[in-house]
């Protein structure tokens, strides 16, 4: 029987602690796009995301893998100002980065978000979330673009855009561990918005988010460790970010906003408080999570120069905005 041609990818990973080596980008983009393409057996599959857990995939990995992934896109997306993907889910907080999100749509920035929901049992996930709060989501790419333009926002789930993707994220209940898959869903960024922000919860993925972001060619990012691994600033603890301004890495420590160190988990969970603080409740860690979140896309994408004028900016754009809406009909 002749070698499958996917089994050298797998050799390269598996050849043993001195022989064993991380993809190259071309090797990377290559195997990837085979597996989308439906020329990979399940078993490889399961072998090759497998590999890559153990030892950890790396910035040229996932810049590969992206590549292959946006040439299986419609040519020509745009209208996007910021990426925002959501694939962590909650379970300690509520998403108050939906809010956020909202709130820099209403400010006129175009923010296109994107996720999977349900891939580990307990967590409350984006998409659900929406449902609940009445906001429907893109059927497609096309019909998000179709969003974008007329009122900002955008969600759309990754079924939607990569359906072999979405399918290898279900894996984790296979297989007991998350995969690549999670890293790589993060970096898609399909309407190639100027300014990507990503947020994780192990901070060694920082690192590996940026290096991709750099071999990509992104020019604006942030990455940072989200409270639950999403996009939403921990307002009670300090925030170390890494990150590309104008395609040059940087590093920057932001301060705590609040003096607490520690919040007691959310037991209830329940959207309608999401409803309630936007409306004009008083609470004072949420507005903290929101506007230290919109501070952070705010200096990335380049609407503020420093810190204190993003947060500034963003305390005064969650201050007007319209709470009889989330966003423009």
């Amino acid at each position: 029987m002749s070698q499958h041609p996917f089994a050298r990818f797998i050799a390269i990973l598996g050849r043993g602690r001195n022989l064993s080596r991380a993809l190259a980008v071309e090797e990377a983009e290559e195997a990837m796009a085979m597996i989308l393409a439906g020329d990979v057996l399940p078993e490889q599959i399961g072998a090759f995301l497998m590999l890559l857990r153990v030892k950890e995939e790396s910035p040229a990995e996932i810049a590969g893998f992206t590549r292959a992934v946006r040439k299986t896109l419609p040519a020509g997306l745009a209208g996007a100002d910021i990426d925002f993907s959501s694939y962590a889910g909650k379970k300690r907080q509520l998403p108050w980065f939906l809010l956020a999100a909202f709130c820099l749509a209403q400010s006129g920035r175009k923010v296109f978000m994107h996720g999977c929901d349900g891939h580990t049992p307990g967590r409350l996930y984006t998409g659900e979330v929406l449902h609940a709060l009445g906001v429907a989501p893109a059927r497609d790419l096309a019909e998000a673009g179709a969003m974008l333009a007329r009122r900002n926002f955008a969600y759309l789930d990754l079924a939607a855009i990569s359906p072999p993707l979405a399918r290898m994220m279900g894996f984790k209940a296979i297989l007991g561990l998350r995969s690549p898959v999670h890293t790589l869903a993060r970096m898609i960024n399909p309407f190639a918005a100027p300014c990507l922000l990503q947020g994780v919860f192990h901070l060694n993925y920082m690192a590996t988010h940026r290096g991709a972001a750099e071999i990509l060619g992104e020019t604006n990012m942030i990455a940072f460790r989200g409270e639950g691994g999403e996009i939403e600033r921990r307002p009670a603890k300090p925030c170390e970010t890494l990150g590309l301004r104008d395609g040059v890495p940087f590093e920057e420590r932001w301060e705590p906003l609040m003096e607490e160190p520690r919040q007691s988990p959310d037991d209830d969970m329940d959207p309608k408080h999401l409803v309630a603080v936007w409306r004009g409740e008083t609470n004072p860690y949420a507005e903290a999570a929101i506007t230290g979140t919109m501070a952070l896309a705010l200096k990335t994408s380049g609407a503020a120069p420093d810190q204190v004028s993003a947060q500034a900016l963003a305390t005064r754009l969650w201050s007007a905005r319209d709470c009889g809406a989330w966003m423009k009909p």
